[in-house]
């Protein structure tokens, strides 16, 4: 087979119409096309009243080296990739070795485990927070009763800080070995919904990613996995070698207990600052890294979708709308979208105590009334916290602890109209456009809880974006704050082998160490980093 990218077909097409269009991009007569199998579906939109759907399919043909002998210039016109998932080791039949940890159990620790698992390796998994559904009502108390649990949260317990998100599974990252698919396909045998294999930005949404986690903890049990909930890791064994560096013999608990281990992979999210602050301390290798600081702002998704689709608004192929912006500031600084969450809720993601954090999240139906998008600044450390390797994590504790402060010390969010923030005056009421942050909104002035120049960033940026999505910059529209944990703000820094540059079997991966942004990315990462636990386990 091979295959044929960008084919084009209008929004309504009929059932029918892709063997002829097929046919005719290929210039093919119709008794020469055998078969075809849709691989991706995307939209393109520029066009509002004239949308068309982009198709990526593979076609089985009657003479495919011919056709490929025609397009050799195409790049659209390929031979079918081998997407199929290759484990790179296997534990050997009644392997007792010693058995690799994974700490952390988002999307990266929990893919580290499932390909562990699936090789033979009898992973031991380590999370400070709970299973997902006790963490659903722990975080719920947060929502509903403004009660925190540190320890379980939207940032800590089963699924990690993307169980309660849009449930985005696309990424910008490279993906050669297409372990992006590998992902994908273990979300559909979990329970995801079959379109994610095909959809160009699929996504899951927050109640289906519940039933999919569980799902996968049984699967990982079921191979001789192993969870233990509740266990946050303290401190490190270190063993000096003799050329200065360091190996990892083992974890110390909370809770006193010790775990002796040679393999760890540390997926411990973006939001671990205990962790973070105890590998400083131990020496680990850490570098400062830029992330971004802003707020989540709403419109009706109404006003998206009329601005994105035009008339075609509300068909039930395209869905809710979606956007990405961004804007180059003349003071040298860029305002972008990010996390946008269609027919979605701005929720509370704080995981300390005093302090006001938000997030995105949908469900899988995008059927609520506003759209959400964190509207941020890029920071740096060089120019913007250049105090060493934690200076952004006292950054971002400084501004949630001001919007804290700001939203009524209650957790509330503090929150402004665009159309006020715009003329530099406190909020005092709403207009068309409801918050839909919990336990609620204060309205007040972001001055307060905002650096400088992020202020002066949005105030050029926003009027730039009204003039992109319309009824953007409505006076209307609420900003909520803070939005912080974009990304991690540090590194643990890995060599090519994936562990730490001066501690031996340490693996730092996913989010929190630097290396990815998002659910998609983090899972490809922990697939990585697991091969190679993998590889070291099997060679020693």
């Amino acid at each position: 087979m091979l295959r044929l990218s960008g084919l084009k077909l209008p929004l309504d097409h009929p059932a029918g119409a892709m063997p002829a269009a097929i046919c005719e991009r290929l210039g093919l007569e119709p008794q020469e096309l055998l078969g075809h199998v849709v691989v991706r579906r995307g939209n393109d939109a520029r066009r509002k009243n004239a949308i068309q759907l982009v198709y990526t399919v593979d076609v089985e043909l009657v003479d495919e080296a011919g056709v490929l002998a025609r397009f050799a210039k195409d790049h659209d016109v390929r031979p079918r990739p081998d997407t199929g998932y290759k484990f790179v080791a296997n534990a050997p039949p009644g392997w007792s070795g010693k058995r690799p940890v994974v700490i952390g159990a988002g999307p990266c620790g929990l893919f580290a485990g499932l390909i562990l698992a699936q090789m033979g390796f009898r992973p031991i998994i380590l999370d400070r927070g709970k299973v997902v559904r006790e963490r659903t009502k722990d975080t719920w108390g947060l929502w509903r009763r403004a009660e925190l649990n540190p320890d379980s949260n939207v940032q800590f317990g089963e699924g990690g800080a993307g169980t309660f998100s849009d449930g985005k599974l696309y990424c910008r990252v490279k993906d050669p070995r297409f372990l992006g698919r590998k992902v994908l396909e273990e979300f559909v045998a979990a329970g995801a919904p079959d379109d994610i294999l095909t959809e160009a930005h699929p996504h899951i949404g927050t109640f289906r990613l519940v039933s999919m986690v569980e799902a996968m903890r049984r699967q990982i049990e079921g191979l001789g996995g192993e969870y233990r909930w509740q266990h946050r890791v303290d401190e490190l064994e270190l063993e000096r070698q003799a050329d200065g560096t360091q190996k990892l013999r083992g974890l110390h608990l909370a809770d006193g207990g010790f775990i002796e281990a040679d393999h760890v992979v540390l997926a411990v999210g973006h939001s671990a600052r205990p962790t973070f602050e105890m590998l400083h301390r131990r020496g680990v290798h850490i570098e400062a890294k830029p992330f971004s600081i802003g707020v989540r702002i709403e419109h009706p998704q109404s006003w998206i979708d009329r601005a994105r689709y035009g008339s075609c608004a509300g068909h039930p192929v395209l869905g809710a709308a979606a956007y990405s912006l961004a804007h180059h500031c003349a003071n040298g600084r860029t305002v972008y979208s990010f996390c946008m969450c269609p027919g979605g809720r701005v929720v509370a993601a704080t995981s300390e105590e005093g302090r006001v954090v938000t997030n995105g999240m949908s469900q899988y139906s995008r059927a609520e009334f506003n759209a959400n998008s964190g509207l941020v600044v890029g920071i740096d450390p060089e120019r913007d916290y250049p105090g060493g390797p934690l200076a952004g994590i006292e950054l971002q504790r400084h501004w949630e602890s001001m919007a804290f402060v700001a939203g009524g010390e209650s957790y509330h969010a503090p929150g402004q109209k665009v159309g006020d923030f715009l003329a530099g005056r406190a909020s005092t009421g709403l207009g068309e456009v409801v918050p839909s942050y919990k336990p609620g909104v204060t309205l007040t002035d972001l001055s307060r809880c905002l650096p400088e120049f992020v202020l002066e960033a949005f105030r050029e940026a926003i009027p730039v974006f009204g003039r992109q999505i319309a009824r953007y910059d409505h006076p209307d529209a609420v900003m909520t704050g803070v939005e912080t944990r974009t990304s991690s703000p540090i590194r643990i820094t890995r060599g090519r082998d994936f562990q730490s540059l001066n501690v031996a079997g340490l693996y730092p991966a996913g989010e929190g160490a630097g290396y990815a942004g998002g659910i998609l990315s983090a899972a490809i990462d922990g697939i990585k980093v697991a091969e190679a636990v993998g590889l070291g386990i099997a060679a020693t």
